[in-house]
């Protein structure tokens, strides 16, 4: 293959992941708007338990992993991710408790920019996160209400782990074929959910509970997360970071339409800062030919889960 031809399709490979990580932020986007609907009947721990372990449920019925056959470094790979995973959605329904939803988001995506920042190996590309940076906090507005410095730390540690998430999904993505790798992190997720919340959870749940676990963990994460992990086998750990900076305008754009949320000046600034963000992020995010999973090549949009 000539070196123009391997460029075009590593763009093209970058170009889907970017679709991919978008159709994501948007059932993300989705699922929190779902769960704040239900927060009065399960509460947010309630809601970060069932959806974690739904989501292990599902992956382990749909995939049927195999651990054993994995190489030792892939699998502690694995279960790092599944660690991380019940952290972020932990921590983040935590900070949301005590803080405004706009601001804790803020204080979240600091862990996507600094992965977007640190990874970044063309210094002009710089420009991206800190552009997005400035649009998510025209979109949040996380001065205009008091914060609670508990929620803070919750909503940074949600960032530290939303960081670590991006640099595993990638590294698990690229050693793992298809969706094995989720098929073992969301379990562990599950099981680390299970002890930090499950004795105050499990004792007050019914089956109405069950059923809308059942549809919070499609949303939220089950969906969404595949479709993370196959956009980082196509993009960069920077462009993805930066793109990630999209889900607050998508969070707004479905405010005004489901919630009849009306966004103010600088929300409506802050989208045009963070949708040129993607499109700078999307167009320098191709990964290099040779950097690109076997199966990822030549536009291969075919993922078989074994």
């Amino acid at each position: 293959m000539t070196r123009a031809g391997s460029a075009t399709d590593a763009r093209g490979a970058a170009r889907n992941g970017a679709l991919m990580a978008l159709a994501a932020m948007f059932c993300v986007q989705l699922g929190v708007v779902a769960a704040f609907s239900v927060f009065d009947r399960i509460g947010p721990d309630g809601a970060a338990w069932l959806r974690l372990t739904w989501a292990g449920l599902i992956f382990l019925v749909l995939v049927r992993p195999r651990p054993l056959q994995l190489a030792r470094r892939d699998l502690a790979a694995c279960v790092a991710l599944g660690v991380v995973t019940a952290f972020i959605t932990i921590l983040f329904m935590f900070a949301v408790e005590r803080i405004p939803v706009g601001t804790a988001s803020a204080l979240e995506f600091l862990g996507p920019l600094a992965v977007a920042v640190l990874r970044s190996r063309d210094r002009s590309a710089v420009l991206w996160p800190v552009l997005a940076l400035v649009g998510v906090l025209l979109l949040t507005e996380p001065w205009a209400d008091s914060v609670d410095p508990v929620g803070v730390a919750y909503a940074l540690g949600a960032a530290a782990c939303w960081g670590l998430y991006i640099l595993l999904t990638q590294r698990v993505g690229d050693a793992v074929s298809g969706l094995q790798g989720l098929a073992i992190s969301m379990p562990v997720a599950a099981l680390v959910a299970t002890v930090v919340l499950g004795g105050s959870v499990i004792p007050d749940l019914t089956w109405t509970h069950l059923l809308i676990g059942l549809g919070l963990a499609v949303l939220l994460p089950v969906v969404p997360f595949a479709l993370e992990m196959l956009a980082l086998r196509r993009m960069t750990t920077a462009s993805f970071g930066t793109l990630m900076a999209l889900e607050p305008a998508i969070a707004l754009l479905l405010g005004l339409v489901i919630l009849s949320q009306q966004p103010g000046v600088l929300p409506v600034i802050g989208i045009l800062f963070v949708v040129a963000a993607g499109i700078g992020a999307e167009r320098t995010g191709a990964r290099e030919e040779d950097q690109l999973p076997p199966d990822t090549r030549d536009n291969d949009p075919g993922y078989v889960v074994p």
